[in-house]
C-alpha cells in the first residue's frame, strides 16, 4: 500500500474518530444535563466548550476533505501517486494537528497554531496541483 493510500485512509479514519468523539460526548452531555431532546445544533452553540470545539473540528475536516481527499483520490485515479506519495503524511499529520488543537483550545495561540497547520495542508495541496497541472497539460 503506497502512502497516498495510507494518507486517504487515515484522513477518513480520522473523520470518523471525531465524528464518533463528538456523539460520545453529546450522549453523555444529554444524560449529564438531563435533556429530553436529542436534538442539537449543527454548529454546536448548544453545548458549548469541549462540544463546540469537537463539533468545529469535525466540520472542519469535512469542509477540507473536497481539495484534500480530492487531490489523493486523484492521484490515485490518474496512476499520479508519485506526485503525493513524498508529502501525503504530512498533510495527514497537519490535519490530525489542526483538529486536535482545535478541539483543545481557542486561545489566540492555538488559533495561530491551527492555521499554521492549516498553511501547511493547503500549499502541499497547491503544491499538489501544480504538479497534476505539469504533468496533464
Amino acid at each position: 500500500m503506497n502512502t497516498t493510500i495510507i494518507a486517504l485512509l487515515g484522513y477518513i479514519s480520522w473523520v470518523m474518530v471525531l465524528l464518533l468523539a463528538l456523539a460520545v460526548y453529546r450522549s453523555v452531555y444529554k444524560q449529564q444535563q438531563k435533556r429530553d431532546s436529542l436534538i442539537f445544533e449543527a454548529d454546536g452553540n448548544d453545548i458549548g466548550g469541549l462540544g463546540q470545539r469537537l463539533t468545529r473540528a469535525h466540520l472542519n475536516c469535512v469542509e477540507c476533505f473536497p481539495f484534500i481527499g480530492g487531490l489523493l483520490l486523484f492521484a490515485l485515479a490518474t496512476d499520479s501517486s508519485a506526485i503525493t506519495n513524498g508529502l501525503a503524511l504530512l498533510v495527514l499529520a497537519a490535519r490530525v494537528g489542526q483538529s486536535i488543537v482545535h478541539a483543545i483550545s481557542v486561545s489566540n495561540a492555538a488559533i495561530i497554531l491551527r492555521f499554521v497547520f492549516f498553511l501547511v495542508q493547503f500549499a502541499i495541496c497547491i503544491f499538489w496541483a501544480f504538479k497534476f497541472l505539469q504533468k496533464f497539460l
